[in-house]
């Protein structure tokens, strides 16, 4: 394996830094890579986090994988990148520096905007080495987001990740213009996006969801001896959608992450600050909640629920904690397609 200049044996463990650009300080940055060979061939893996730097669940998943030293792929290869966009997670920012987004920059250039370079980079020294991989990302802004793989499902390939990993909710996602997983797709690779918790809060619960659904992908790949099985069989949503405030105000939920949305049910309400009005917020469809909005003040047109639809409706799940269902809450709001959302990564 050639990378970065280095040439990587078989059964070798290596880290090597992809230098990027300089700070206007003249620091330089770089972006950790870790490699993991076994002696016997097999896929190469990819494990990346920190696409964008306020998303840090992904980032202490590989974090944790390296530290517990817990990549020993019985065949073939892993690589880790656990941070890829350092100038945002030195910012606690989403974008670079001048305000892109690297996951709309694919397959960049590299003599375009800093997204641009960062993303060429990837795609010249990570991406041709790479068979299929995990991305792994976060809710955007106060929006947290249930355990969730989001995937091109009706591709074998990728329903085969998709399954293995097994997360609590699987969605059928479609490319993104200028997305990691878009130039994947366009190279015959498997991307498939993992999506938990909020940006700049750690969620122990989806971090070790992800650790667990790394190696069920691992072990379907022949690469981990043994992983363990998922507490409950994923539930699919070939359809998403939000629904948006109305109205402006204080927004007050009654349901949380993972609930089932009965349509009619309200769940929440939106209130002047003064007290004067208050409406109370129903839902014009069912599902389940999959992504919620923590900022109590919204605009309309904010994005305050991710309802996951199933077809037919499913029967009732029953979800251990962290993901107890409980009796759902109160609205009003519009519809529209979930990919309009900032926290839509892929």
């Amino acid at each position: 394996m050639e990378l970065n200049g280095l040439t990587i044996r078989p059964g070798e463990r290596v880290l090597t830094r992809l230098v990027i650009s300089k700070l206007p300080s003249g620091t330089v940055i770089d972006v950790p890579v870790h490699v993991f060979r076994s002696t016997v061939p097999g896929p190469t893996v990819l494990l990346l986090a920190g696409m964008h730097g306020d998303e840090v669940n992904g980032i202490e998943t590989i974090r944790r994988l390296i530290r517990r030293d817990l990549l020993h792929p019985l065949r073939g290869s892993i690589i880790a990148i656990p941070i890829l966009n350092i100038y945002g997670f030195l910012n606690f920012s989403r974008e670079v520096p001048d305000g892109k987004d690297v996951n709309r920059s694919f397959p960049g250039h590299p003599r375009g905007s800093l997204a641009s370079r960062v993303a060429h980079r990837f795609m010249r020294e990570i991406m041709p080495l790479v068979d299929c991989g995990i991305d792994f990302h976060t809710g955007g802004a106060a929006r947290s987001n249930m355990p969730q793989v989001r995937c091109l499902l009706g591709h074998p390939d990728t329903d085969a990740l998709a399954q293995a990993f097994a997360a609590p909710f699987t969605l059928h996602s479609a490319l993104r213009p200028g997305s990691l997983r878009e130039a994947a797709f366009q190279q015959q690779k498997t991307i498939i996006v993992y999506e938990a918790g909020e940006s700049l809060r750690l969620d122990e619960p989806g971090i070790e969801l992800a650790i667990a659904g790394t190696f069920r992908v691992l072990h379907h790949l022949c690469m981990a001896a043994e992983a363990a099985p998922p507490a409950r069989p994923s539930v699919v949503c070939l359809r998403h959608t939000w629904l948006r405030a109305k109205y402006a105000g204080l927004f007050h939920t009654q349901v949380q992450n993972g609930d089932f949305l009965e349509k009619g049910q309200v769940y929440g309400s939106v209130a002047d600050p003064y007290g004067e009005n208050s409406v109370r917020l129903e839902s014009p469809v069912a599902g389940y909640i999959i992504g919620l909005n923590h900022m109590p003040v919204v605009n309309q047109g904010d994005a305050l629920l991710h309802i996951g639809l199933t077809d037919p409706k499913p029967a009732r799940v029953e979800l251990s904690p962290p993901f107890l269902e409980k009796p759902g809450g109160p609205p009003e709001t519009d519809l529209d397609d979930a990919d309009d959302a900032d926290d839509a990564p892929q």
